[in-house]
């Protein structure tokens, strides 16, 4: 009976023998693992390539510049809509927007190199938050883009802000 528990102890002691190559394997696949960042940041080279209401003090670059002190203002009448380029092709696995007085927001994507062939994503139905950011995340299902659009289609109010848009995610690949 001792023999048996001998020769488990061995057995255990060349297994635990062999977890630092296995370590040192693990270490290096992680090296090669694509970091996740919010590629709506204009710092990642993220572009917002058209917005169908400018006001000069909240242009709609406020949206992705980081910034929790900017945002863009819709300038009346809706629908509103603006469009986020990305500049390669990535997979979106969570969205927040932070917005004011948006009560419906459709989010379109497309995955073409050029703006177009647009298909519906999402479209979501806001809480109003009085005197508060409306924060809503969103979790993305098959979320491979180059561009998005969003429309709000109606607010609370007639004016509506964006104070942010971000995207969790990786590149996939450039344009080609």
């Amino acid at each position: 009976m001792r023999r048996a528990h001998t020769a488990f102890i061995v057995t255990l002691h060349l297994y635990i023998a062999l977890c630092p190559i296995t370590s040192r394997s693990s270490r290096k696949i992680k090296h090669f693992k694509m970091r996740k960042v919010d590629l709506c940041l204009s710092s990642e080279g993220t572009e917002v390539i058209l917005a169908t209401s400018s006001d000069e003090k909240h242009p709609p670059e406020n949206m992705i510049d980081g910034n929790p002190e900017t945002f863009w203002t819709t300038t009346g009448m809706f629908p509103q809509e603006f469009i986020i380029c990305f500049h390669k092709h990535v997979r979106i696995e969570k969205l927040v927007i932070q917005s004011y007085f948006v009560r419906t927001l459709r989010i379109e994507k497309s995955t073409s190199k050029e703006p177009v062939d647009f298909e519906q994503w999402i479209e979501r139905d806001l809480v109003h938050t009085e005197g508060q950011l409306q924060n809503e995340e969103i979790l993305a299902c098959d979320g491979h883009v180059t561009y998005l659009r969003f429309i709000i289609v109606s607010a609370f109010d007639h004016f509506a802000s964006v104070h942010s848009v971000s995207a969790e995610g990786m590149a996939v690949s450039n344009l080609s």
